[in-house]
């Protein structure tokens, strides 16, 4: 709707501005019910104990991987000892390969659908082949925050 650098921008600070408000959430209003459904599980236990020692680390490894439910992890984090200027360069930094990754794509696809309206963009092939490189550069980041959080938890990778 924006553009890319419109949209990177709107979607960011929204993003940004949305997982803050959870965390601050978590850290007042909603502790207590926060608390009690994180008892029992192992896996955020020790994310915990991670958080502790390198509270901006593992919140960026943990943005730039998908493998935890972003929404669940502003309320822990809220819970955490992170101070909320590392929850939010972390989280800010963290979330911009795939807002990049997606506003590009939406942006890309709408110069797709003008093609089938019979609008054609010169320039369209070297957006498709942008597209692709945001693809392979977010996956492989994805994998790299993976293999750096396994480590961080004493996992295997």
């Amino acid at each position: 709707l924006y553009g890319l650098p419109l949209g990177v921008a709107t979607i960011s600070a929204g993003s940004t501005l949305g997982a803050s408000a959870a965390f601050l959430l978590a850290r007042t209003l909603l502790r207590s019910r926060v608390s009690r459904w994180l008892e029992g599980r192992s896996r955020l236990a020790a994310l915990d104990r991670a958080v502790g020692r390198r509270g901006f680390r593992i919140v960026l490894l943990t943005r730039l991987s998908p493998a935890f439910p972003f929404i669940l992890l502003n309320y822990f984090y809220g819970l955490t000892t992170v101070r909320f200027r590392d929850f939010f360069l972390a989280s800010w930094i963290g979330m911009l390969p795939g807002t990049v990754l997606f506003v590009y794509l939406g942006s890309t696809l709408g110069d797709l659908a003008d093609v089938v309206s019979g609008q054609v963009d010169p320039g369209l092939a070297f957006k498709l082949v942008g597209l692709a490189a945001t693809i392979a550069v977010t996956v492989y980041v994805t994998r790299l925050a993976r293999r750096a959080l396994a480590a961080e938890l004493g996992e295997g990778s």
